[in-house]
């Protein structure tokens, strides 16, 4: 749009749109000069998050992901910087939260279809057979000749608990490095932002507050920052009168209980994202624990009775 006369600012814009990408939907909103240039933003946001699914996934036959898990136990497999980076950001994760994020949980997917196929519940004889080719300390690293080697044959790694964190993070810095003014991204529940409203407001994140069934109890205003939210209500099965989620424990072998969701707050999106997933994982009181020890991280808790739990800088009205 046209600057102003006498050299004030320039006018801005918030454009918005929704693409499918990595299995879900990302919602993608930009503050820019005008509509056209901000279509044009939105467009290189979705390429580069196509290019790390492409990157990170476990399903397209010549990724690097796949590369990797096909030479498990055979040979280390050479691999971008990119992804390297992330396997070795994902194993510092797994060692702080005492293997409750963990990316060659792999091989349970096997046994646990949680998309409606699955029949019965895996027996525990099932889960034990599977349990030996899960193990983050099984993932060699070679700084130097920047390979990747999974020790155990049938071992495979998959970023379903940080990748789309990752995405947004990158998007984001693709956008940021173009001089885009402000904006939010949100890759199916992971969400990062910068700068503010064409309004100079903040933006805002609503806290659903579970005696409400749903309704909105709380505004959290986010300001250069991330929020990710895991949740038991995707793909899950009941037995008897148990719900059994799609977030495993890769220490049990066993999906992950007593709790309905997890928002973590943080700086990247991908911590966010590999933070929420883990305290899905390791419960409420060692979730808070761990959150409440880390710097500029903040987490929302609710349980499987929806009661709400927070860390220590949590401030709702």
């Amino acid at each position: 749009m046209a600057c102003y006369a006498y050299g004030q600012e320039k006018k801005y814009v918030t454009v918005k749109k929704s693409y499918p990408v990595m299995g879900g939907e990302f919602d993608i909103t930009v503050v820019s000069e005008d509509e056209e240039l901000g279509y044009i933003y939105m467009q290189e946001a979705l390429a580069e998050a196509q290019r790390i699914e492409k990157l990170i996934s476990a399903w397209e036959e010549d990724s690097e992901t796949s590369l990797i898990n096909k030479n498990a136990g055979i040979k280390p497999v050479h691999v971008s910087w990119e992804l390297y980076k992330l396997i070795e950001r994902s194993i510092q994760i797994s060692e702080i939260t005492n293997g409750a994020f963990d990316i060659t949980f792999t091989a349970l997917n096997d046994i646990w279809l949680l998309d409606g196929t699955m029949e019965k519940i895996p027996t525990s004889i099932e889960i034990q057979e599977v349990k030996h080719k899960i193990g983050y300390k099984n993932i060699v690293l070679n700084n130097k000749d920047q390979t990747v080697f999974l020790k155990k044959k049938g071992m495979r790694i998959s970023f379903g608990g940080i990748g789309k964190g990752f995405a947004a993070d990158k998007a984001k810095a693709l956008l940021v490095s173009k001089n885009v003014k402000a904006g939010i991204l949100n890759i199916d529940g992971d969400i990062t932002t910068w700068g503010t409203k064409v309004t100079g407001d903040k933006w805002l994140i609503g806290i659903v507050n579970p005696d409400l069934k749903g309704g909105i109890s709380s505004w959290i205003p986010i300001l250069e920052s991330s929020v990710a939210t895991t949740g038991g209500n995707g793909n899950f099965i009941m037995s008897g009168n148990k719900k059994y989620t799609h977030i495993i424990n890769p220490k049990t072998g066993y999906p992950a209980t007593g709790i309905n969701s997890v928002s973590v707050f943080a700086k990247s999106a991908e911590l966010s994202d590999a933070l929420a997933t883990s305290i899905f994982v390791m419960g409420i009181d060692a979730g808070l624990a761990l959150i409440n020890q880390l710097g500029d991280t903040e987490v929302i808790v609710v349980d499987s009775a929806n009661k709400m739990y927070k860390s220590n800088g949590i401030l709702l009205k």
